[in-house]
């Protein structure tokens, strides 16, 4: 997803002489490189320094210029998140926030980097969109779409070489999800990176003949309620499956869509559950959690047990 969000960002940074990329030492050097080769006069490099990072991104926007704040994403979300909150929310600024490592996906480096709480974090900021891209070209996509709107935007993604499963000329629909699978019986809701662990768990239920549908959700915020509701009304059951904790996260969201009325389900939530994780490979990481496709069929099994 890096090198697609950064080929996004260059293209974009050819049309507009405002926008600028500041890092804190992110470890991603063939990406900054390439940056600073062809604008090497709008990146900056502020080292570990997450605040710093922020604070001058927000007096850059306030400056007419339009920053790319590009880092590890556990130290964005929850270093930075008092700046991210004053400096950038509460003005309301255009600051483009793009956090690399989401969930599990540098699993070997520990708990320390992984990122299962940023939705939860960052959620409840007024004024803040939240992206959640599932593949490469959904991440260019989202860096598209934060640029075009006018106040901050957070972008959380992750480092596994995803499964591509959209078209070249792929658009996102603005603050929308998307039904990728149609079925009746349950509705898969997912989000981020971990799509292709649904659709691979969607194809397995399909043999045991329960049919399903799966909803990718790409903005977290603005949340798309609407498709809550029509999944709830024309499914028997929901399953949201998210590489985060499940408190505060895409389940928690589909939820407070429930419970606010209009539509209802009988519900399981998928994710991280209530602990840090450990240290480990991705793969290993997702099993131990029941977030491979294994716990989304468990996840589906036991809601259904649960309805009848």
């Amino acid at each position: 997803m890096q090198s697609s969000c950064m080929g996004s960002l260059m293209e974009l940074a050819e049309q507009d002489p405002n926008i600028l990329y500041l890092t804190a030492d992110s470890g991603e050097g063939g990406l900054d490189l390439m940056f600073r080769r062809y604008f090497p006069d709008r990146a900056f490099e502020f080292g570990i320094a997450e605040e710093n990072l922020v604070g001058a991104a927000a007096g850059l926007a306030a400056s007419g210029k339009i920053p790319f704040v590009y880092t590890a994403a556990p130290f964005l979300a929850y270093r930075a998140y008092e700046f991210i909150r004053n400096d950038v929310c509460l003005q309301n600024l255009p600051v483009k926030l793009i956090g690399s490592g989401s969930g599990l996906s540098v699993g070997s480096l520990g708990p320390t980097h992984h990122t299962t709480e940023d939705i939860a974090v960052l959620r409840s900021l007024p004024n803040l969109t939240i992206l959640s891209p599932a593949t490469p070209r959904q991440a260019y996509a989202c860096v598209k779409e934060a640029y075009r709107r006018p106040g901050p935007v957070y972008i959380r993604l992750a480092m596994n070489r995803e499964t591509e499963y959209f078209d070249q000329d792929y658009q996102l629909p603005s603050g929308r999800a998307e039904v990728l699978r149609d079925g009746r019986d349950a509705a898969i809701i997912s989000t981020g990176c971990i799509l292709d662990t649904v659709m691979t768990a969607a194809a397995a239920l399909e043999t045991q003949g329960i049919s399903v549908s799966v909803i990718n959700v790409p903005t977290i915020k603005p949340f798309d309620a609407g498709a809550v509701r029509d999944a709830a009304q024309k499914c028997r059951i929901l399953c949201t499956v998210e590489e985060h904790n499940i408190y505060g996260g895409l389940g928690s969201a589909v939820a407070e869509v429930l419970a606010w009325g209009g539509a209802a389900a009988p519900t399981e939530f998928v994710g991280i559950p209530d602990t840090f994780t450990e240290t480990g490979k991705y793969t290993e990481l997702l099993a131990k959690y029941g977030v491979d496709a294994a716990g989304v069929v468990r996840g589906i099994e036991r809601v259904l047990a649960r309805k009848h």
